[in-house]
C-alpha cells in the first residue's frame, strides 16, 4: 500500500483544498493529512476561523482523507513520515523547494495550486 501525507490548516474549506487532496490522494492509497493544531497556528500567526476539531471532523467527512493527525510544529514531519510508513509527501507548489530536506526519507511532489482561490483572499472578500 502506497501511503501520501500532506499538511495545511484547512480553515474556511474550499474548492483549492479540496482539489490538492483529491490529487494527493492519486499518488497513494492512503492519505494522511497533518492538520495544524490551533496552538501551532498562534505560533504561526495564523488564526483560524475554526477550531482544531471541527476542521478535523470537516476533513475526515472528504473521501479522499483516510486520517488525520496533529501538526503541532515544523519540526515534526520527519517523525511523522517515519512513524506512519509515508511514501509521498505532497504539499501546494507555493512551498516549493522548503520541503526538498524530506527526500531523504520519501518522495517530495509539489502541486499546483488552485489559480485564484485561498483562504486569505476568502477571508479577505468577506471582510469587504
Amino acid at each position: 500500500m502506497k501511503k501520501v501525507i500532506t499538511y495545511g490548516t484547512f480553515d474556511l474549506l474550499h474548492i483549492g483544498h479540496i482539489n490538492i487532496l483529491k490529487r494527493a490522494k492519486e499518488y497513494g492509497d492512503y492519505l494522511v493529512v497533518g492538520l495544524s493544531t490551533d496552538e501551532f497556528n498562534e505560533k504561526k500567526r495564523k488564526n483560524a476561523y475554526y477550531p482544531y476539531e471541527q476542521r478535523k471532523t470537516i476533513l475526515e467527512a472528504i473521501r479522499y482523507v483516510d486520517e488525520v493527525i496533529p501538526e503541532n510544529s515544523w519540526d515534526q514531519k520527519v517523525q511523522d513520515i517515519q512513524d506512519n510508513d509515508i511514501d509521498i509527501f505532497v504539499m501546494g507548489d507555493d512551498w516549493q523547494g522548503k520541503f526538498d530536506f524530506l527526500n531523504q526519507h520519501c518522495e517530495v511532489i509539489y502541486l499546483p495550486r488552485t489559480v485564484g482561490i485561498s483562504t486569505t483572499k476568502t477571508k479577505s472578500d468577506l471582510m469587504g
